[in-house]
Protein backbone atom coordinates (compact mmCIF):
# COMPACT_ATOMS: atom_id res chain seq x y z
CA UNK A 1 0.00 0.00 0.00
CA UNK A 2 1.13 3.18 -1.18
CA UNK A 3 2.28 5.86 2.09
CA UNK A 4 -0.59 8.10 1.36
CA UNK A 5 -2.94 5.03 1.43
CA UNK A 6 -1.62 4.20 5.11
CA UNK A 7 -1.82 7.77 6.58
CA UNK A 8 -5.65 7.59 4.93
CA UNK A 9 -6.37 4.47 7.13
CA UNK A 10 -4.68 6.38 10.23
CA UNK A 11 -6.97 9.08 9.86
CA UNK A 12 -9.90 6.68 9.16
CA UNK A 13 -8.89 5.17 12.63
CA UNK A 14 -8.52 7.92 14.43
CA UNK A 15 -11.81 9.48 13.46
CA UNK A 16 -13.22 5.99 15.19
CA UNK A 17 -11.54 6.92 17.88
CA UNK A 18 -8.38 5.12 18.37
CA UNK A 19 -5.57 6.78 19.85
CA UNK A 20 -2.63 7.87 17.56
CA UNK A 21 0.46 5.74 18.83
CA UNK A 22 -2.32 2.42 18.70
CA UNK A 23 -3.66 3.49 15.27
CA UNK A 24 0.47 4.36 13.55
CA UNK A 25 1.17 0.61 15.49
CA UNK A 26 -1.74 -0.94 13.81
CA UNK A 27 -0.66 0.29 10.56
CA UNK A 28 2.81 0.10 10.83
CA UNK A 29 3.48 3.35 9.78
CA UNK A 30 5.97 5.99 12.09
CA UNK A 31 4.34 8.79 13.48
CA UNK A 32 6.90 11.47 12.26
CA UNK A 33 5.60 10.53 8.84
CA UNK A 34 2.06 11.59 9.15
CA UNK A 35 3.38 15.09 8.70
CA UNK A 36 4.81 14.73 5.39
CA UNK A 37 3.99 16.37 2.67
CA UNK A 38 4.94 15.95 -1.08
CA UNK A 39 6.77 18.36 -2.69
CA UNK A 40 6.03 15.86 -6.05
CA UNK A 41 2.89 17.18 -7.09
CA UNK A 42 4.78 21.09 -6.92
CA UNK A 43 7.33 19.38 -9.29
CA UNK A 44 4.72 17.69 -11.49
CA UNK A 45 1.59 20.06 -11.70
CA UNK A 46 3.59 22.31 -14.50
CA UNK A 47 4.19 18.99 -16.41
CA UNK A 48 1.43 17.50 -16.28
CA UNK A 49 0.19 21.44 -17.89
CA UNK A 50 2.01 21.01 -20.35
CA UNK A 51 0.96 17.55 -21.12
CA UNK A 52 -2.68 18.19 -21.24
CA UNK A 53 -1.59 21.17 -23.89
CA UNK A 54 0.06 19.08 -26.07
CA UNK A 55 -2.34 16.10 -25.86
CA UNK A 56 -4.67 18.82 -26.87
CA UNK A 57 -2.52 20.32 -30.03
CA UNK A 58 -1.52 16.80 -31.27
CA UNK A 59 -3.83 14.62 -30.46
CA UNK A 60 -2.53 11.00 -32.34
CA UNK A 61 0.84 11.61 -30.22
CA UNK A 62 1.28 8.91 -27.77
CA UNK A 63 2.87 9.88 -23.88
CA UNK A 64 6.78 8.31 -25.86
CA UNK A 65 6.72 11.52 -28.55
CA UNK A 66 5.15 13.83 -25.67
CA UNK A 67 7.90 13.04 -24.29
CA UNK A 68 10.17 14.00 -26.25
CA UNK A 69 8.73 17.81 -26.71
CA UNK A 70 8.46 18.92 -22.78
CA UNK A 71 12.22 17.69 -22.82
CA UNK A 72 13.18 20.27 -25.60
CA UNK A 73 11.90 23.31 -23.80
CA UNK A 74 12.54 22.98 -20.18
CA UNK A 75 11.65 19.29 -18.51
CA UNK A 76 14.03 16.63 -18.04
CA UNK A 77 11.20 13.30 -18.47
CA UNK A 78 12.16 9.60 -18.12
CA UNK A 79 10.20 7.25 -19.87
CA UNK A 80 9.22 5.71 -15.89
CA UNK A 81 7.97 9.62 -14.99
CA UNK A 82 6.54 10.47 -18.41
CA UNK A 83 4.29 7.48 -18.18
CA UNK A 84 3.24 8.20 -14.79
CA UNK A 85 2.45 11.80 -15.34
CA UNK A 86 0.49 10.31 -18.70
CA UNK A 87 -1.46 8.53 -16.35
CA UNK A 88 -2.09 10.75 -13.69
CA UNK A 89 -3.13 13.75 -16.16
CA UNK A 90 -5.58 11.26 -17.55
CA UNK A 91 -4.75 12.02 -21.48
CA UNK A 92 -5.35 9.20 -23.46
CA UNK A 93 -4.56 8.94 -27.23
CA UNK A 94 -8.17 8.38 -29.07
CA UNK A 95 -9.14 5.17 -30.70
CA UNK A 96 -8.47 4.44 -33.84
CA UNK A 97 -11.82 3.60 -36.09
CA UNK A 98 -11.88 -0.10 -36.90
CA UNK A 99 -10.73 -1.15 -40.10
CA UNK A 100 -13.98 -1.90 -42.55
CA UNK A 101 -13.51 -5.76 -43.01
CA UNK A 102 -15.02 -8.06 -45.88
CA UNK A 103 -18.50 -9.61 -44.64
CA UNK A 104 -18.03 -12.78 -42.69
CA UNK A 105 -20.85 -14.60 -44.18
CA UNK A 106 -21.42 -13.28 -47.93
CA UNK A 107 -24.14 -14.71 -50.00
CA UNK A 108 -23.51 -17.98 -51.30
CA UNK A 109 -24.66 -18.62 -55.12
CA UNK A 110 -27.36 -20.71 -55.63
CA UNK A 111 -27.09 -23.99 -56.67
CA UNK A 112 -28.06 -24.83 -60.20
CA UNK A 113 -31.57 -27.10 -60.75
CA UNK A 114 -31.95 -27.46 -63.73
CA UNK A 115 -29.58 -27.62 -67.52
CA UNK A 116 -28.81 -24.54 -68.77
CA UNK A 117 -29.71 -22.73 -65.54
CA UNK A 118 -26.19 -21.36 -64.67
CA UNK A 119 -23.05 -21.48 -67.08
CA UNK A 120 -19.74 -20.50 -65.57
CA UNK A 121 -16.97 -19.59 -68.06
CA UNK A 122 -13.41 -19.93 -66.90
CA UNK A 123 -9.91 -18.02 -68.61
CA UNK A 124 -7.25 -20.93 -67.74
CA UNK A 125 -3.91 -20.36 -68.82
CA UNK A 126 -0.81 -22.43 -70.36
CA UNK A 127 2.46 -22.59 -71.73
CA UNK A 128 3.65 -24.75 -74.98
CA UNK A 129 6.80 -26.55 -75.04
CA UNK A 130 8.71 -23.49 -77.29
CA UNK A 131 7.42 -21.08 -74.25
CA UNK A 132 4.47 -19.33 -75.57
CA UNK A 133 1.63 -18.73 -73.58
CA UNK A 134 -2.00 -19.30 -74.17
CA UNK A 135 -5.54 -18.60 -73.31
CA UNK A 136 -8.43 -21.24 -72.94
CA UNK A 137 -12.02 -19.74 -72.25
CA UNK A 138 -13.84 -22.82 -71.24
CA UNK A 139 -17.48 -22.57 -70.44
CA UNK A 140 -19.30 -25.43 -68.42
CA UNK A 141 -22.84 -25.74 -67.67
CA UNK A 142 -22.90 -26.38 -63.92
CA UNK A 143 -25.47 -28.64 -63.43
CA UNK A 144 -24.41 -31.11 -65.95
CA UNK A 145 -20.74 -30.45 -65.82
CA UNK A 146 -20.59 -30.48 -69.32
CA UNK A 147 -18.14 -28.32 -71.63
CA UNK A 148 -20.24 -26.59 -73.84
CA UNK A 149 -17.02 -24.52 -75.44
CA UNK A 150 -13.31 -24.83 -75.58
CA UNK A 151 -11.82 -21.38 -77.29
CA UNK A 152 -7.67 -21.66 -77.16
CA UNK A 153 -5.97 -18.39 -78.22
CA UNK A 154 -2.64 -16.35 -78.15
CA UNK A 155 -5.10 -13.54 -76.21
CA UNK A 156 -8.61 -13.76 -75.75
CA UNK A 157 -10.46 -10.54 -75.53
CA UNK A 158 -13.79 -9.65 -74.33
CA UNK A 159 -15.41 -9.37 -77.72
CA UNK A 160 -13.98 -12.97 -78.25
CA UNK A 161 -16.13 -14.18 -74.94
CA UNK A 162 -19.19 -12.12 -75.98
CA UNK A 163 -19.01 -14.22 -79.77
CA UNK A 164 -18.49 -17.45 -78.10
CA UNK A 165 -21.09 -17.21 -75.60
CA UNK A 166 -23.92 -15.46 -78.38
CA UNK A 167 -23.18 -18.25 -80.58
CA UNK A 168 -23.64 -21.04 -77.39
CA UNK A 169 -26.98 -19.29 -76.81
CA UNK A 170 -27.85 -19.43 -80.70
CA UNK A 171 -27.26 -23.51 -80.26
CA UNK A 172 -28.45 -24.17 -76.57
CA UNK A 173 -30.60 -20.94 -75.36
CA UNK A 174 -30.07 -18.44 -73.26
CA UNK A 175 -28.93 -19.69 -69.86
CA UNK A 176 -30.69 -18.11 -66.43
CA UNK A 177 -27.48 -17.10 -65.01
CA UNK A 178 -23.79 -16.54 -66.18
CA UNK A 179 -20.71 -16.87 -63.77
CA UNK A 180 -17.49 -15.62 -64.73
CA UNK A 181 -15.23 -16.84 -61.92
CA UNK A 182 -10.85 -17.47 -62.66
CA UNK A 183 -11.11 -19.93 -59.49
CA UNK A 184 -11.68 -23.42 -59.25
CA UNK A 185 -15.08 -25.14 -60.11
CA UNK A 186 -17.88 -25.23 -57.35
CA UNK A 187 -17.74 -28.54 -55.30
CA UNK A 188 -21.49 -30.36 -55.33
Amino acid sequence: MSASGCRGQVAHARERGVSLRRACKLKSVSRSSLDYQSKLAEKDGPVIAEMRRLAGQYPRFGYRRIQVIPRRARFSLGVDRTFRLWRQAGVQVPRGRPRKRVAGCRPRPLPPVSRHDVWTYHCLFDSCANGQSRKCLTIIDEFTRECLAVDVGGSIRSRRVIEVLSQLVSVHGAPRHQRSDNGPLPSS
